[in-house]
C-alpha cells in the first residue's frame, strides 16, 4: 500500500507544490441477530484512498475506493484545487517518531471465520433465552483496519488495529408488562464476553418491570456508562479548537478558568493501551499523544489538527481524524475522565439512569439538553425501584461543575472512558 501511496504522490506533484495520500484498508466480519435467529453473516473488504494537493495556499481533495483509479482521483483533486479558496493554514505533517501503542491489534483476527462470529452471536441468544427474556436484535462484528499515509514532506507511516464488538436488545415480561433493555461491549482484543453482555441486558430488562411514576423536580442523578457517554458527546465537542475558533464553544477564551468540578481531570489520549481510539498517529500523520484538557477542574487546552494549530499559532495535538472520504477534522480519540472524588453507590439517593434517548438533540453550543431516561431507577437506602417514564433536562456544562464519580470501575463506551457519573441536580420530569 505504501508503494501505491508513493506513486500517487508523484502523480499529484505534477499538479501542485505538496501532496498527501491517505489509504484505508478494512476487512469486516459481521453477523446480525433478528429475534432469536442468526439473520445473516458476511465478510466485507474495502480499500479507500484519499488524495490532497496543495498549491498557492489552495487545497484540492478527491477520493476513490478503486485502487486502480488513483490516476482519476489525482486529476479530480487537481480540478478541485482550481476551485478552492486560498488559506495559509493548510499544511501537511512532517516526519516524526511515532509512539508504540500497545493492545490495539489482535493477531487472532486472521484466524477468525464467519462461523466463529455466528458462534459468538449464538451464545448471546442462548444466554438471553436461559434468562427468560426474548432477544429482539443484536449482532457481532470484527474488523481489522490498516492505515497508510504518504506525503511529499517525507512522511511514510502505517498502522493496524482490530475492533471486536457485540450488542443485544432484549425484552422481559412480568405482571402483564413488557420492558426492553440494551447492552453492548467493544474491545481491540477478542476478549469480549457475549454471556456477560446478554446477561446484563436481561438483568436490566427484568429489573425494569413494574415501573412506577415519579414526581418531577431537581434531584441527584447517576448516569450509567451508556447514559454518560450519550451526554458527554456535547461536552467533549467544546474542546475542539475548530469549534473554539468558529465561536461555537462555551470554552472559548476560558483557558485557566474552572470549567468542571474540582478534582476532575480530563484527558484525550490517543496512546492509551487498548483504547478503541488509539493509534500511533492521526489521520494526518501527526504522532498521537496524551493531551491534558482539564486539570483539577481548570481548563488547560484544546484539541488541534494541523489546520487549527496553524490558525491558533500552536502545535497539533494529533487529533486530525478522518476516513478516506473526508479531509481531517478535529475529533477526540479516547476521552478520559479521572475524578479524585467518588460517591459510594450504596449511599446514593436519587435517580439512576442506565441509558438515554435523544442525546443527539442537545444544543452543541449552549449544552442544553432534554432526553428520555431509559431503564431508570429511583434509589434509596440501596434499593432500586424501576421508573415507568422520566425525562432529564439541564445543561451539561453546568452539571459538570458539580460532578462526581461513583465507586464503580471505569469502562470505555465508544470514545469515552469513565465510571458512572453523579450529578448533584438534574431536572427530572415524571
Amino acid at each position: 500500500m505504501l508503494g501505491i501511496g508513493e506513486e500517487a504522490v508523484k502523480r499529484a506533484l505534477k499538479y501542485g507544490e505538496m501532496a498527501e495520500v491517505y489509504i484505508e484498508r478494512e476487512k469486516t466480519l459481521e453477523v446480525e441477530i433478528q429475534r432469536d435467529l442468526i439473520d445473516f453473516g458476511k465478510i466485507e473488504s474495502m480499500t479507500g484512498i484519499g488524495i490532497r494537493i496543495l498549491k498557492e495556499g489552495r487545497m484540492g481533495f478527491a477520493y476513490t475506493s478503486d485502487p486502480d483509479g488513483v490516476g482519476v482521483a489525482v486529476r479530480m483533486a487537481a480540478q478541485n484545487l482550481r476551485l478552492a479558496d486560498p488559506d495559509e493554514n493548510f499544511g501537511f505533517s512532517e516526519p516524526s517518531t511515532y509512539p508504540s501503542v500497545k493492545g490495539i491489534h489482535d493477531r487472532s483476527f486472521s484466524d477468525l471465520e464467519v462461523e466463529d462470529s455466528v458462534e459468538m452471536a449464538g451464545r448471546m441468544i442462548e444466554r438471553v433465552l436461559e434468562e427468560g427474556c426474548k432477544p429482539t436484535s443484536g449482532g457481532f462484528t470484527a474488523s481489522r483496519i490498516e492505515t497508510f499515509i504518504v506525503n511529499s514532506e517525507g512522511v511514510e507511516a502505517s498502522s493496524a488495529s482490530t475492533v471486536f464488538s457485540a450488542h443485544i436488545s432484549v425484552t422481559a415480561e412480568g405482571n402483564g408488562m413488557k420492558t426492553t433493555a440494551y447492552e453492548s461491549d467493544s474491545s481491540c482484543k477478542l476478549d469480549i464476553d457475549p454471556e456477560w453482555i446478554a446477561g446484563r441486558a436481561c438483568r436490566i430488562a427484568k429489573d425494569s418491570v413494574g415501573g412506577r411514576s415519579i414526581e418531577g423536580g431537581k434531584i441527584p442523578a447517576v448516569l450509567d456508562y451508556h447514559a454518560a457517554a450519550g451526554l458527554l458527546g456535547t461536552f467533549a465537542a467544546a474542546f475542539s479548537a475548530d469549534n473554539v475558533q468558529r465561536g461555537r464553544s462555551v470554552l472559548a477564551d476560558r483557558l485557566g478558568s474552572r470549567v468542571t468540578s474540582e478534582g476532575l481531570s480530563v484527558y484525550d489520549d490517543g496512546t492509551m493501551e487498548g483504547g478503541l481510539g488509539s493509534a500511533p498517529f492521526d489521520g494526518e500523520g501527526t504522532p498521537s499523544q496524551r493531551t491534558v484538557l482539564v486539570e483539577d477542574g481548570i481548563l488547560r487546552g484544546y484539541l488541534h489538527n494541523i489546520y487549527t494549530a496553524s490558525k491558533g499559532r500552536t502545535g497539533s495535538t494529533g487529533n486530525g481524524l478522518r476516513g478516506y472520504m473526508e479531509v481531517p477534522a478535529v475529533s477526540t480519540t479516547n476521552f478520559i475522565l479521572e475524578f479524585n472524588r467518588t460517591v459510594q453507590l450504596e449511599d446514593f439517593m436519587g435517580i439512576f439512569v442506565t441509558d438515554v434517548l435523544g442525546a443527539h438533540t442537545a444544543n452543541p453550543i449552549s449544552g442544553d439538553f432534554s432526553v428520555e431516561a431509559n431503564n431508570a431507577f429511583m434509589v434509596e437506602a440501596g434499593e432500586f425501584t424501576p421508573v415507568k417514564k422520566a425525562m432529564l433536562s439541564g445543561n451539561i456544562f453546568e452539571l459538570m461543575m458539580k460532578a462526581s464519580s461513583t465507586d464503580l470501575e471505569r469502562r470505555q463506551v465508544g470514545g469515552f472512558v469513565t465510571a458512572p457519573i453523579m450529578f448533584e441536580e438534574v431536572h427530572v420530569t415524571g
